[in-house]
C-alpha cells in the first residue's frame, strides 16, 4: 500500500496550476514553431510569431499566457492500493484547495473566473473554486493526476451531435470548424470524442486533448504502411482536411489551423452516433504529475533557448 500526504496533493495542484499559468507544454511550442516556419501567409505568420513571443515573456516573467487563467480542471487516476491515513478532506477538497492556492498566489494571482449560481445571480466565488473533477478507480500504488486551464473562449466553442450511425461524421466536423470562427483561438488542438453517451462522448473529447502533441509520429507511422487503427486514420484524415479549410493562426487565413487532433472512441448503443468536438486554444494549459508516496511532485522547468526565435511585428493604432 501507498501512503499519500493530504498536504502532497494539496501543493501539488497548487504547483501545477501555477506552473501552466505561464509555461507552455514544450511539444506544442515545438509544433507551433514548425507552423511558423512553413507559413505563408504574413498575417498569419506574425500572428504565431506574436504568440510565440508572448509564452517566452509568460515563461520568463512568470505571469500567464493569457489574462482568462481558465477554469481549474483535474482528471485523477487513484491506485486501488493507495490510502489517505492523514486525510481530513476529501479528494475534491484537497483538489479545490490546491487551487485556491494557485489562484490567490501573491506572486502571481490569477484570475478567478468561477461564478457560482450558473443560471442565477452568478456570483464570482474569488478564488476559481470549485474545480471540474474527473475521478477514475484504477490498479496500481500511485496516483496520476492531470490538471488544466480551460480558457472560456475555447469552451465555448464546444459542439455536440447525436448522429445517425450513417452518417458521415468527418463532414460535420468540417462543417463545425468554420462556424467556430477564431473565437477558439487557434491554432490548437482539436479533441473529438466518439461513441458512448453523450456526456460520455464529450468527457472523451475533453480528454483527449490533454495528450501531447504527435501528429507528426502518426503521420511518419503511416508513412511506413503499418496499419492504422479507425482513430487514427480518421486524425490524419481530419488533420489535412481541417488545415485545408484555411482558417488560420487567430482566423486571418493560413496554413494552420490545428496543431494537431485527437480521436478517442468508446462502444455506444447500435442506434446512436454521439460526437463531441472541444478544441483547445492557443494557451494551451495542461500538465502531469504522478504522486508514490514520496512528497509532492517536481515540475520540470523547461528551459528559455527551448523557445524558437522569430520575428515579430507590431501593430499600434
Amino acid at each position: 500500500m501507498t501512503a499519500i500526504k493530504q498536504e502532497d496533493l494539496i501543493q501539488s495542484v497548487a504547483d501545477a496550476f501555477q506552473y501552466i499559468s505561464y509555461y507552455h507544454p514544450l511539444d506544442y511550442i515545438k509544433a507551433l514553431g514548425e507552423a511558423y516556419e512553413r507559413e505563408e501567409s504574413p498575417a498569419a505568420k506574425d500572428a504565431i510569431a506574436q504568440i510565440l513571443t508572448n509564452s517566452r515573456m509568460s515563461a520568463e516573467g512568470h505571469r500567464p499566457i493569457c489574462q482568462d487563467t481558465g477554469i481549474g480542471m483535474v482528471f485523477i487516476k487513484v491506485g486501488m492500493q493507495v490510502t489517505w491515513p492523514d486525510a481530513t478532506m476529501s479528494i475534491q477538497q484537497m483538489i479545490d484547495e490546491g487551487v485556491r492556492r494557485a489562484y490567490g498566489n501573491p506572486d502571481n494571482p490569477l484570475r478567478a473566473s468561477v461564478l457560482a449560481d450558473p443560471a442565477g445571480a452568478r456570483k464570482n466565488t474569488k478564488d476559481n473554486t470549485p474545480a471540474v473533477v474527473h475521478f477514475e478507480i484504477v490498479p496500481g500504488h500511485h496516483v496520476e493526476v492531470i490538471c488544466a486551464a480551460k480558457g472560456g473562449g475555447s469552451e465555448a466553442k464546444s459542439k455536440f451531435a447525436m448522429l445517425n450511425p450513417s452518417d458521415d461524421l468527418v463532414d460535420w466536423v468540417l462543417h463545425k470548424i468554420p462556424e467556430m470562427g477564431a473565437g477558439w483561438c487557434p491554432p490548437g488542438i482539436i479533441g473529438i470524442g466518439i461513441g458512448g453517451t453523450p456526456e460520455k462522448a464529450m468527457l472523451l473529447a475533453k480528454e483527449s486533448i490533454m495528450a501531447p502533441v504527435d501528429i507528426h509520429e502518426l503521420k511518419a507511422k503511416a508513412a511506413t504502411g503499418a496499419k492504422l487503427t479507425r482513430p487514427e486514420e480518421l486524425r490524419l484524415e481530419l488533420m489535412e482536411k481541417i488545415n485545408a479549410l484555411g482558417v488560420g493562426a487567430q482566423g486571418l487565413r493560413g496554413l494552420t489551423t490545428g496543431l494537431d487532433d485527437k480521436v478517442l472512441d468508446y462502444p455506444c448503443h447500435a442506434a446512436n452516433l454521439p460526437v463531441a468536438l472541444v478544441p483547445n486554444c492557443a494557451a494551451t494549459r495542461h500538465c502531469h504529475f504522478h504522486l508514490d508516496g514520496s512528497g509532492p511532485a517536481k515540475l520540470e522547468v523547461p528551459k528559455l533557448e527551448d523557445w524558437p526565435a522569430v520575428t515579430c511585428i507590431f501593430f499600434f493604432f
